[in-house]
Order: C-alpha cells, then sequence, then structure tokens
C-alpha cells in the first residue's frame, strides 16, 4: 500500500444557477474591477488515503465524490493525484 495525496475539486455544473458566484461577481464589480465575465464557486477537498496504486486511490476518491462529497444532480468533480510515496503524480 502507497500513501496518496488526492486534490478533488468539485465545481457546479455549466448552465445551473450559482449565487454564491453570482455575488462574489456583483461584489467584485462594486470593488471596481469591472469586464468580469462571470465567477463560478466551487470547493476542493485535500485527501490523504492509502491504497495499492494511485488508479485505485482515484477510484476510492470517484467513490467518495458520488457518495458524499458532490452532488451527482448539480456538481462535477475532478481528482488529481497530487503526490505519493514514490513520488509519482499526475491528473486522473
Amino acid at each position: 500500500m502507497s500513501r496518496y495525496r488526492l486534490e478533488v475539486r468539485v465545481k457546479p455544473r455549466p448552465g445551473l444557477l450559482d449565487p454564491e458566484g453570482k455575488a462574489i461577481h456583483h461584489a467584485l464589480e462594486s470593488l471596481g474591477y469591472p469586464g468580469i465575465e462571470s465567477v463560478r464557486v466551487g470547493k476542493v477537498i485535500d485527501l490523504d488515503l492509502t491504497a495499492g496504486h494511485a488508479e485505485a486511490a482515484v477510484e476510492r476518491g470517484r467513490e467518495m465524490c458520488r457518495k458524499l462529497l458532490a452532488n451527482p444532480v448539480t456538481e462535477d468533480f475532478d481528482i488529481t493525484v497530487v503526490s505519493q510515496a514514490n513520488g509519482e503524480g499526475g491528473r486522473k
């Protein structure tokens, strides 16, 4: 078993309402930052876990997203292997 750090990015699906992004967009314009076309707000979750290999770690992350970390109806997620014990990493 190796130790992996995963970065999970959860974002609202394109076309769905994003009230927090809309509020930030308006606030940025109010602060004098014109020209911003849109703002979408998501979340980043760092997971440290052990698994037999990188793909197994990513699959566990996907399962966690489907069950808890993301709302599969309204959000998309992306998982990146940030680091592992043997120093390999990459986007999955």
